[in-house]
């Protein structure tokens, strides 16, 4: 029940850090991922933060790969470093 609770708590403050309910796309999913995969390791809270900061880049790399290709542009990559 704590483990459930801990997750949950982590949840909450990663939302209550978002600015706008859009922005916590990919979050939620990640979170609870995240503190499932954590419990295993003994490390609920923070498998949790981590799983909330990977799915909303991962959130973010879909969104931006669909509005590129809606706009009809290539998709961006990064720029190869020398």
């Amino acid at each position: 029940m704590r483990t459930l609770l801990s997750v949950i708590a982590a949840g909450a403050l990663a939302l209550s850090l978002q600015t706008g309910t859009a922005s916590a796309k990919g979050c939620i999913k990640g979170a609870v991922v995240g503190g499932v995969a954590g419990h295993f390791a003994h490390h609920t809270v923070t498998g949790a933060v981590a799983g909330c900061v990977i799915g909303r880049h991962e959130a973010n790399k879909r969104a931006r790969e669909q509005r590129d290709r809606t706009n009809g542009a290539a998709p961006s990559a990064a720029p190869a470093s020398k």
